[in-house]
């Protein structure tokens, strides 16, 4: 076959080791015009023919004819009209799924033909390119030597993909795997002409074989001084072996969980660079699951999220459920914050608003069409489109100015600091996600940033360090520029008392810093509150009740579960509201908007999924703010102040 001659064909290529991490994410202004023209409305059917087959619980890799007729169905010409009729302008196919060249070799062949198609038709295409697990029944009949490219558990025995054992997780760094993957990217970059390349289950980094270990041993003996590797038990790098969980050295146990951070993130990185020495524009992707209450190695979204422009988070998040808000805005923050559109299944209107207010360039996926038949999630076997979600594509695509080339407004950064959440005590995460949850309640215009976005806190006025015990001495001195400059923090729990491998420091660094720019926030004090304080009282924006209006609703617990994103661009600002109490709608909600100075207000208009009309409201400006009042908010509504 023509279109796998170059896939067979071996690529000689010089292999890197570890390196530094470095940004790799494209600048927005060099991305494919079509990505913020027409934003990114996905839909899915990825997994491979053969894959489906054995996944459905056959015992082999053979479709069935109604399997064969629903793959025609699959990538019929009718399909990709049923999808551009839905909204839809990106599909997300399939390439390899892991069994080998051989086994997937015709279905790696519809997906040649049928992206040339969707092309045709006007819509974007990416590929799940290569999972994190390969299948070893098939790849080692055709690729023997795979079987050293195994990842290791502690026994040494394979690690499986989960109940799914003829699936084993591999070494994303050994030599010659990465050598095999690249001719993948090589295939969906040159061949199918992707342009997206999907990477998935990037969850796993190194084990204990052979390959890691020599590698863990390099790591060592660049990162660390001699007097470092005594404090660790160990006389020189060449004879040290990975550390198991219940080893005592905690030094050793940070190095290991350090460099298994590094090892996944240099390989993303160098995937990118060769997909980028084959296209500069095509767009990266890889999948290691949102962002959970503290960083949890081998996945580190600060290092990772710098190989490309986007991410999976493939969780049900949503919603007020028993007085507690449930959102997967933390992800939407420091993906923004990188640069990154975050990929989900949104499968209401909720989520859809909530992508709208906090993504970059990207609904999220909409709806799955494996054998041709429409569903809303991957296994729902045809359960229909919740029909509610029709005017929210549609506004989404419509109502592109609303969303296209607009920057995030933030007060405030909190700091999601490596050493202390992932070396420190469970309670520093803790805090760190207390400070963003009550942050998110409060309605409050912040990121979330990675200890290398210190050296950019210029964009921010207040910086939160909740949980920052572990701090090395470089991050301290850039918090303390910070501060000279004018900016001012908010702490909780201890601050730099530790250096970035926990080691107690005689006095914290940073225990020095002027009392009036520091406002200790105490455990029974709300962190929303205490940054209000460190702004003067004057955040970008802040929501609050109608005055006066009784019996309109209008009160402090209206406002609960109603979330808030800021953006701008040029002369305009966007205030999106999200309501996540679904079916009780808010109402009367006063918005106070910090304006730039020496400008005036030329109008405020509201604009909301299935309105006809938008809705054009009063608005009094006074000392550098403009006040308007959103009378209803039921799932989502954007503000848009003009200025002049």
């Amino acid at each position: 076959m023509r279109h796998l001659h170059l896939l067979i064909t071996v690529l000689v290529l010089t292999l890197t080791g570890a390196s530094k991490a470095e940004t790799l994410t494209m600048p927005r202004a060099d991305r494919p015009e079509w990505l913020s023209k027409d934003g990114l409305v996905m839909a899915g059917s990825w997994e491979s023919l053969p894959f489906r087959v054995r996944r459905d619980g056959a015992p082999g890799y053979t479709p069935t004819a109604e399997q064969l007729a629903g793959n025609r169905r699959e990538h019929s010409d009718e399909m990709i009209q049923r999808l551009k009729a839905l909204g839809v302008t990106f599909v997300m196919t399939h390439c390899y799924k892991g069994g080998g060249l051989k086994l997937e070799r015709d279905s790696m062949a519809d997906a040649v033909d049928f992206a040339e198609r969707c092309h045709k038709a006007g819509l974007h295409v990416g590929t799940y390119t290569y999972s994190g697990a390969f299948i070893w029944e098939t790849l080692f009949e055709e690729v023997p030597e795979a079987k050293d490219w195994v990842l290791l558990d502690e026994d040494g025995e394979p690690l499986p993909y989960g109940s799914a054992t003829y699936r084993y997780y591999w070494n994303r760094n050994h030599p010659d795997a990465v050598e095999f993957y690249k001719k993948l990217i090589h295939f969906a970059v040159n061949d199918i002409g992707v342009d997206l390349v999907h990477l998935d289950n990037y969850a796993r980094g190194p084990g204990y074989g052979a390959c890691s270990t020599e590698r863990f041993r390099k790591y060592l003996a660049e990162t660390f001084k001699p007097e470092q590797l005594k404090l660790m038990g160990l006389e020189s790098a060449d004879r040290a072996t990975p550390p198991k969980k219940d080893h005592p050295n905690a030094f050793l146990q940070h190095a290991w969980q350090d460099f298994r951070c590094r090892s996944l993130t240099d390989s993303y990185h160098e995937m990118s660079r060769y997909a980028r020495s084959l296209r500069k524009d095509v767009l990266m992707e890889c999948n290691p699951g949102g962002l959970r209450a503290r960083v949890n190695p081998p996945v580190d979204h600060g290092r990772l999220l710098e190989g490309g422009e986007a991410t999976w988070n493939e969780g049900f998040i949503g919603g007020f459920q028993n007085g507690k808000l449930q959102t997967a805005i933390p992800t939407y923050k420091l993906a923004r914050r990188m640069d990154n559109m975050v990929f989900r299944y949104v499968r209401n209107p909720m989520q859809m608003a909530e992508a709208m207010a906090f993504n970059l360039d990207c609904l999220g996926c909409i709806c799955w069409y494996e054998y041709g038949e429409l569903s809303d999630y991957p296994g729902s076997h045809g359960k229909p489109l919740d029909p509610d979600t029709v005017p929210f594509v549609q506004f989404y695509r419509n109502r592109r100015e609303l969303f296209r080339d607009t920057d995030v407004v933030a007060d405030v950064a909190v700091l999601r600091s490596f050493p202390s959440q992932v070396f420190g005590p469970a309670e520093f995460a803790k805090l760190t996600a207390r400070a963003v949850d009550e942050l998110i309640a409060g309605q409050a215009c912040f990121q979330i940033i990675s200890d290398q976005h210190l050296a950019e806190l210029d964009r921010y006025r207040v910086l939160v360090l909740a949980g920052c015990g572990a701090m090395s001495d470089e991050h301290a001195a850039h918090v303390r520029q910070f501060v000279e400059a004018g900016g001012r923090l908010c702490v909780t729990g201890p601050l730099a008392t530790y250096d970035e491998w926990m080691f107690p420091r005689e006095k914290p660094s940073l225990a020095d810093l002027p009392t009036e720019r520091v406002i200790r926030v105490e455990e029974s004090d709300n962190v929303a509150k205490a940054v209000e304080l460190a702004l003067d009282q004057k955040p970008s924006l802040g929501l609050s009740p109608k005055a006066g209006s009784p019996g309109s609703g209008a009160t402090e617990d209206s406002l609960l579960g109603v979330c808030v994103e800021l953006t701008a661009r040029g002369n305009q600002r966007f205030v999106h509201l999200v309501n996540y109490r679904g079916a009780d709608p808010a109402k009367d909600i006063t918005v106070r908007l910090r304006i730039p100075d020496g400008c005036r207000v030329k109008d405020v208009v509201l604009a909301t999924p299935g309105r006809e009309q938008d809705l054009k409201v009063a608005h009094a400006s006074e000392g550098g703010f403009v006040t308007f009042v959103v009378p209803r908010l039921d799932i989502y509504e954007v503000a848009v102040v003009s200025v002049q």
